[in-house]
């Protein structure tokens, strides 16, 4: 029997069916109902207790998402952070959505032939079709197929992301440095093979001289960026590790790639305490039959404390409107009014981006980082930030207003604020770089003088450009001047697409390109 999620176990009825457990029909309800928890209440906004602090609760074992990767079932009577819930729903090995439930769309071998498409009510058609061809969903929880303009426009929008590449190559390091790309959330690896297709046709030089790694979470899909790859076998590498296991550090010049997939970084949520302004943490806890709830405390976990600390530094104003963060008489009077909350809409906040920001700083002291990924998501769960929550349900995409779930059969997904991910980033980056034993001192390359590049030109700017990274001493410029690294700057879609994109391959016979007109809601930062 299939019941819902959300489902509700009246307890009378419950009372009655463990009467006649002694019938068959009356055990297989009993354990559908065990198997489908109720919806989980909220104990928060409308109680004069802020917290629940059930000793039961309290005192759940808390994990996190590394000590459940050996389960083969979601867990019971624990606690855990919502990142740690988030991660372990989408990426634990044996049951989370990405290993077990994904399915990549991919378009056909012959790829599309846009100029010979009419218009795009016809591409539209196409794209459904092939979708069509992975079969109608069975009763319950079916296929889940998502895409990628990797997959849709291939191979011209790898060879975008290829151009774009391969121009800061030859201005910057050629032909003393290696081509060094790192590329994480490959998904089938078709970027990577678009990528060094492009360089073999066009820049056989430059292919001879690189070196693409693929990082790579899921163990089914390293398998399958092999067999994709394996024409290239000699210049990409696939390894099998969580980029935030990563320990290994790359001393040259390399290019870091993330193209959609820090939308499904785990997030943590934090609510405020409309009276004096105070931060939560929010823990998820799973009882003994599975039931989800929400617990809030003083905030303790490093990695979110380092999130608001940095937010502070860098001003960007927590979610609270304004005239409430200025005023405590506002405040005092909003928490006083019937059935008002007691704490502030939950807010998403992208801790896990802040620990993929902190191992580029870190593993990658030299890196060029091109990302993409969504600004802003339709339909998404109540709160500031809050991520878009979904499956498909008999063939139909079907969202939830919560990310309480089933582990393994929803995807998790978040919009990113483009201009504050600029800010954080060249904020770590601007930081000295803390070195521990097991990890060397940068090497000697050919772009390394004997004499700092701040001495040969300390007095040649006035001051130093609002566009430009401070300069690394020691390490020089192509003009020997100390002018520093071209700061990211963020990019619309088809801004990027334009700069780099051979348009013509992906317009259709009307004059549309849906290379410009789709993901008018995916920016770029390089």
């Amino acid at each position: 029997m299939l019941l819902p999620r959300w489902a509700a176990r009246p307890p009378q009825a419950t009372n009655i069916l463990r009467h006649y457990q002694h019938l068959p029909c009356c055990r297989t309800i009993l354990r559908a109902y065990a198997s489908a928890p109720k919806k989980p209440v909220d104990k928060i906004n409308y109680n004069n207790s802020t917290f629940d602090d059930s000793a039961e609760l309290v005192n759940y074992r808390r994990v996190t998402a590394n000590d459940l990767e050996g389960l083969t079932e979601p867990p019971w009577r624990v606690k855990m952070l919502v990142r740690d819930f988030i991660e372990d729903a989408l990426y634990n090995p044996n049951y989370g959505y990405f290993p077990k439930q994904a399915t990549i769309f991919t378009s056909p071998e012959t790829n599309f032939d846009f100029n010979s498409i009419r218009d795009g009510n016809e591409f539209q058609s196409i794209v459904a079709q092939c979708y069509a061809d992975y079969g109608r969903d069975q009763p319950g929880p079916g296929k889940q197929i998502w895409h990628t303009p990797t997959e849709i426009f291939k191979p011209w929008y790898g060879r975008a992301v290829a151009q774009c590449l391969v121009s800061e190559y030859l201005l910057k390091y050629f032909p003393y440095e290696d081509f060094i790309i790192y590329e994480i959330g490959a998904g089938n690896g078709t970027l990577a093979k678009d990528i060094l297709d492009f360089l073999q046709e066009h820049y056989p030089e430059v292919y001879e001289r690189t070196r693409y790694t693929l990082v790579e979470i899921s163990g089914n899909l390293a398998k399958v960026q092999r067999s994709t790859l394996s024409k290239h076998a000699s210049n990409a590498k696939i390894v099998h590790m969580s980029i935030f296991h990563w320990d290994i550090r790359e001393p040259a010049p390399c290019f870091f790639v993330a193209m959609e997939v820090i939308d499904n970084f785990a997030h943590d949520m934090i609510r405020y305490d409309l009276k004096t302004l105070e931060p939560y943490q929010t823990f998820v806890t799973i009882d003994d039959t599975g039931d989800f709830a929400m617990h809030y405390t003083r905030i303790t976990d490093p990695l979110i404390s380092q999130f608001l600390s940095l937010r502070q530094t860098l001003s960007h104003p927590p979610s609270i409107p304004a005239v409430l963060r200025k005023s405590s008489s506002l405040r005092s009077l909003y928490t006083n009014l019937p059935f008002a909350p007691n704490l502030s809409q939950p807010e998403y906040i992208p801790t896990r981006l802040l620990s993929l920001l902190q191992t580029l700083r870190t593993h990658f002291p030299l890196h060029r980082l091109l990302l993409s990924d969504f600004s802003s998501l339709p339909k998404s769960v109540p709160g500031y930030n809050g991520p878009v929550v979904q499956t498909r349900l008999n063939n139909e995409m079907v969202t939830c207003e919560t990310i309480l779930v089933r582990h393994g059969y929803f995807d998790i997904f978040f919009p990113t604020n483009f201009d504050r991910l600029r800010d954080m980033y060249e904020y770590v980056l601007s930081q000295p770089l803390k070195l521990s034993s097991d990890i060397q001192p940068m090497r000697a390359s050919p772009l390394t003088t004997s004499v700092s590049p701040l001495a040969l030109g300390a007095q040649f700017f006035s001051s130093h450009p609002p566009n430009r990274r401070s300069p690394k001493d020691g390490v020089a410029s192509a003009s020997g001047l100390p002018v520093g690294q071209r700061k990211s700057n963020v990019f619309k879609h088809s801004e990027f697409m334009e700069t780099y994109g051979d348009l013509s391959k992906t317009r259709l016979r009307n004059g549309e390109n849906p290379m410009l007109d789709y993901y008018k809601n995916v920016n770029f930062l390089f």
